[in-house]
């Protein structure tokens, strides 16, 4: 049976020279989708526009590292499964302050994204777990490294 190529929407609109690859990003979705037809958007935000969606959303005034818009009330046979949003600046800062690999870092918010698209959250301990699990699998899967090990776990860190 051949592959299933889902639709990802890649839009790189922040000014930096750390983006990732509009390739890496796709790779990095379906990762986490594992075989299921859905579609997802990208979009990689500088300050401004991480700001003020995060102050619009979440009333919280100041960018985040990735917001994430699940597409309900869709009609039947719809594959929208969300968007992200992510903003360069704050995962650039934080990669550096972790010590990681931009490149590993910006994966880690795709995944992380996406499992919020697919209802996972990470409000409660158990839940935390659960989704951090999936997360570090998904990650091993693409040759990346926990990124957890080294400063426990991010519960509530990444919303």
């Amino acid at each position: 049976m051949p592959a299933i190529a889902m639709p990802v929407d890649v839009q790189l609109v922040a000014d930096s020279d750390l983006l990732p690859d509009v390739c890496d990003i796709e790779r990095w979705v379906v990762a986490v989708l594992g075989g299921r037809e859905r579609e997802v958007c990208v979009r990689v935000v500088g300050d401004g526009e991480g700001r003020r969606l995060n102050a619009q959303y979440r009333d919280i005034d100041e960018a985040t590292n990735v917001l994430s818009f699940v597409a309900d009330g869709l009609p039947d046979g719809e594959t929208l499964l969300g968007d992200l949003v992510i903003c360069a600046p704050v995962v650039e800062r934080e990669a550096r302050e972790q010590n990681k690999r931009v490149e590993h870092h910006y994966a880690h918010m795709v995944v992380h994204g996406v499992l919020h698209l697919l209802g996972y959250d990470h409000q409660f301990d158990g839940e935390a777990k659960e989704m951090e699990n999936k997360e570090r699998k998904v990650l091993v899967g693409l040759g990346i490294s926990d990124p957890y090990s080294d400063r426990g776990t991010s519960s509530g860190k990444n919303r």
